[in-house]
């Protein structure tokens, strides 16, 4: 569905003073709903690209699978807007782990609020894997120009999974967890190990963002923008490094600094 990605609409643009006819590009919304062994199991709208890489991604970030392995058969009817997944495990799959909310610590350490699947999924990441700060600053700039859609629109989400030298694979989503499981996925799937790989993102650190990268297995995180409180106490306490506002030749570090050269 890569043709659906975006679409050319008519508006009316006011520009120094005046009004004049043009197109614009806009991002399409796509609504896909998973069924999981029969079952609805989530409805998530998206951009209508790599839908299996997606719903791979998000059934291993919301701990439905560990391995791709598990499941099945996947079959998408794009038209329709439905995933079919067939798990190995024949067990009725509900959505009760990401629907209530579980007061616990985070690594014997801070306490927090997070959901059971979060709980259940969330990596401590150990890695003695260093970067150099010309490299977050390089890589980052390979992540905004990687994506055409995310120039042409405006409207798109940019995530990327990096070694130190380069980027490896780039996707573009509306949303931003959609980006991260698409990317999820396909490291499933390919079976490429992370905890030595960096993700590059486009938009704010937030404390759900923080916690994809966790159930990634990525130790690093690189972002243009800011980070939470939240997502800081939670990269410190599940050892990820996260650097924001990489912009020209700037950068800071907010946790863990010692992977930062």
């Amino acid at each position: 569905m890569k043709d659906n990605v975006m679409k050319n609409i008519s508006i009316i643009k006011y520009n120094d003073g005046s009004f004049h006819a043009t197109e614009d590009t806009v991002a399409t919304e796509y609504a896909l709903t998973i069924h999981v062994n029969g079952e609805e199991f989530a409805t998530m709208v998206c951009t209508p690209t790599y839908l299996r890489d997606l719903v791979t991604g998000f059934l291993a970030s919301e701990g439905v699978i560990r391995f791709p392995r598990e499941i099945e058969s996947l079959s998408i009817d794009e038209d329709r807007g439905f995933a079919y997944v067939q798990l190995e495990n024949k067990a009725p799959v509900t959505n009760q782990l990401h629907s209530k909310r579980f007061i616990g610590s985070c690594c014997g350490k801070s306490r927090q609020f997070y959901f059971q699947s979060d709980v259940k999924n969330a990596k401590t990441i150990v890695t003695k894997s260093t970067i150099e700060v010309e490299q977050c600053i390089k890589l980052m700039e390979a992540m905004q120009e990687s994506s055409d859609d995310f120039h042409s629109t405006g409207g798109l989400h940019n995530a990327a999974l990096c070694t130190n030298e380069e980027l490896l694979i780039s996707r573009s989503d509306i949303g931003r967890h959609n980006a991260l499981d698409k990317i999820y996925g396909y490291c499933l799937e390919n079976k490429i190990t992370l905890s030595d790989k960096v993700i590059a993102f486009s938009g704010r650190i937030s404390s759900e963002v923080l916690l994809k990268v966790s159930k990634i297995g990525a130790g690093i995180i690189l972002s243009k923008s800011a980070p939470t409180t939240l997502a800081l106490e939670l990269a410190n306490d599940l050892g990820i490094t996260a650097v924001g506002f990489i912009r020209g030749t700037r950068l800071n570090v907010y946790t863990h600094p010692e992977r930062i050269k």
